[in-house]
């Protein structure tokens, strides 16, 4: 075998290491001969620091990867088999303004739902779209996998405005969901199965399967009845019972910004005054991984790594990955182009369901329609994340403007616009496509 090249644009990210634990433990069945590290010159530090310790890992593991760094992702690019990215454009001081600047107008600031999501959605279109020229040019077979977020969203732009076809978006939210069940049921993972539909991070489990047998009655109760399933960047608030049961079906950990606005909204404001923003928590938590992650000893994956909020992303990507290669029609939730698996949404739209995953790519199972009771709020987010695409191509002001207003989480058309202008100039170093919006 011949073995693979990856290219990992983003390669200083923090979970890296993450990625690099999942190609050693794979290597058996998925060779991989080069991975390419590529960041940008301000990360050239963080840089330097993962890929030593990928280097201590691929060594202490036996396996004959090589890993190489640059600062030119043309580069690394040619021959690729895979291309993955996991990009944060305008870094952790991005995100805080992202999750700040809306509390200020009694509105949930978040990092990929409302108008933390739209902001981060319009700095990172135009990079991604940018890096999908020179994959077109460089290594036009490749796989495009990519899980910056808001991951729908930048599969929506790639779609629509690159010519990559062979892109596939990626979150670890259902397969957080899928653990949190089995632990649910204190059953192995193996034995659970759920149907997925939606979009990302507003995606729902329509069905839940225990060896084959339908189970979603137990767990909505459990879910309802104690503990639920979240994640670490999301407070627990716990669900009204009866309108879980009501709803009958699995949400996702996001749900909650928009079935329960109000608390999640206090649970944010006194956050803030109590610790900061979440992106402020990370910084602290990225300083110290950091610092693990330069001791020289180290060359296993720290356990630490799992508080962040994208815990299993990079796992998800190898899992990904291997599945393609050796073609092993296992079932995975990617994001894709629809192609009628979700009947109420637009065949040529992007959106977050269950495939089977093959060596052409996945093949999304059909789910027909959303229920009647969601099906709205779904359209409404997709309809949100088409404008804001459009946005981040075209740079039009009126377009961000709709797409702000749009948004459930916004209540109304004049506080879009004044958190709309805000941002806009607190972000203008990462968005030069709107510069006559906010020059005035």
């Amino acid at each position: 075998m011949k073995g693979i090249k990856i290219v990992t644009i983003g390669g200083g990210s923090s979970y890296t290491p993450e990625l690099i634990e999942g190609f050693i433990k794979r290597y058996p069945e998925l060779p991989v001969r080069e991975l390419w590290l590529v960041d940008i010159p301000e990360g050239r530090e963080k840089l330097e620091i993962v890929s030593a310790l990928a280097k201590r890992m691929v060594e202490k593991a036996g396996v004959p990867i090589e890993i190489h760094t640059t600062l030119d992702r043309r580069e690394a690019l040619p021959g690729a088999d895979f291309v993955t990215t996991q990009i944060r454009v305008g870094h952790l001081e991005a995100r805080a303004k992202d999750e700040r600047i809306p509390l200020k107008y009694g509105v949930i600031g978040q990092e990929t739902n409302g108008p933390g999501g739209l902001f981060k959605g319009l700095r990172t279109i135009p990079v991604i779209l940018e890096i999908c020229r020179d994959i077109e040019e460089l290594c036009p077979e490749a796989w495009f996998i990519n899980f910056s977020n808001p991951a729908g969203m930048v599969t929506e732009a790639v779609l629509r405005y690159s010519g990559i076809t062979k892109t596939i978006g990626l979150c670890n939210v259902p397969i957080g969901m899928h653990m949190a069940v089995a632990e649910m049921l204190e059953v192995e993972q193996s034995r659970i199965h759920i149907d997925f539909a939606g979009l990302n991070h507003m995606v729902f489990g329509l069905e839940v399967y225990l060896d084959g047998k339908a189970v979603m009655g137990e767990v909505l109760d459990k879910l309802a009845s104690g503990p639920s399933m979240t994640m670490k960047n999301i407070v627990d608030v716990g669900w009204e019972k009866d309108f879980i049961k009501a709803l009958n079906l699995l949400p996702c950990p996001y749900h909650r910004y928009y079935y329960q606005t109000e608390k999640m909204l206090e649970q944010e404001q006194q956050a803030l005054q109590d610790k900061g923003t979440r992106a402020e928590v990370v910084q602290e938590l990225e300083k110290e991984l950091f610092t693990l992650y330069s001791d020289e000893n180290l060359a296993v994956k720290p356990k630490q790594l799992e508080e962040r909020g994208g815990a299993f992303y990079s796992d998800a990507a190898c899992n990904l990955i291997n599945s393609i290669y050796n073609n092993k029609q296992d079932i995975q939730v990617v994001n894709v182009r629809n192609n009628g698996a979700i009947s109420s949404l637009p065949a040529d739209s992007a959106v977050e369901v269950s495939c089977i995953i093959t060596n052409e790519g996945p093949k999304p199972i059909a789910m027909g329609g959303m229920p009647v009771a969601v099906s709205g709020l779904v359209q409404q987010i997709k309809s949100f994340e088409r404008l804001a695409a459009e946005a981040a191509v075209t740079g039009s002001y009126h377009t961000a403007l709709l797409a702000m207003a749009i948004n459930p989480l916004v209540s109304s058309d004049s506080t879009a616009k004044q958190i709309l202008d805000e941002m806009l100039e607190a972000h203008k170093e990462y968005l030069p496509q709107f510069e006559k919006s906010y020059a005035g």
